[in-house]
């Protein structure tokens, strides 16, 4: 069991997020996450859950803050949160581009550089930017979401340049078609998904290696390939 270390989650009360939070939890760490909403029938003794809306720059540094307020130690850095608005880029709704940008991409940005210092502390730090298929294979109706997940990943990659100095692991995880809400209305079975506590697993086993090496993009898809 892990003891006295420290994980931060964007968007953490659903999906690939709370299955994170849950994996992280069972291993012993302080959690702290954001949600728009706070789910409170989520409750753990080391489960702290903050309201924010990711796609304004103010709540992300004021969820940094709160987090500050507990600890001077982040061990491990998730930027999971992001938001899913379908359409093509000459004909999606107007705002889906800026709000996009600022959910999938700016609030990664904003929040890495707010807890930079503390994830600088930890004795096994690592970063997890939570990308998509959509980083490196455009679709039709993806749109702004494509645009945004491909700027993620390449900040990801920026990322681990600048930090190798530090000891800072950085991995961008690259899922496929992953049974959330969004999927929740598709007539396909839910075998015919990745599930979201394969992703945490498949996290925490890249925090686990050995310290000389890192993962530095982990592309999973269902085993009968990407949904269209």
């Amino acid at each position: 069991m892990t003891k006295n270390k420290y994980a931060v989650v964007s968007g953490g009360t659903k999906g690939i997020g709370r299955a994170i939070c849950e994996k992280l939890l069972s291993h012993g760490f302080t959690v702290f996450t954001s949600a728009r909403h706070k789910d409170y029938s989520f409750q753990h003794n080391n489960l702290h859950q903050f309201q924010a809306d990711f796609s304004i720059k103010s709540a992300v540094l004021a969820f940094a803050e709160e987090i500050k307020k507990h600890t001077n130690v982040v061990d491990i850095l998730v930027n999971n949160v992001g938001v899913f608005m379908p359409g093509k880029i000459t004909e999606e709704e107007d705002l889906a581009f800026e709000t996009q940008i600022n959910t999938n991409l700016a609030s990664t940005y904003h929040l890495t550089r707010a807890l930079i210092a503390e994830v600088k502390k930890s004795s096994k730090p690592y970063i997890f930017n939570i990308c998509s298929t959509a980083s490196i294979t455009p679709y039709i109706n993806g749109g702004s979401y494509c645009i945004s997940k491909y700027a993620q990943l390449g900040l990801t990659k920026v990322l681990r340049e600048e930090l190798k100095e530090f000891k800072i692991k950085v991995s961008a995880i690259l899922p496929g078609a992953t049974y959330t809400d969004s999927w929740s209305n598709s007539d396909l079975p839910k075998e015919r998904f990745i599930k979201p506590e394969s992703i945490a697993s498949l996290l925490f086993a890249a925090y686990e290696i050995d310290d000389n090496m890192v993962m530095e993009e982990i592309l999973v898809r269902p085993m009968d390939g990407d949904i269209s």
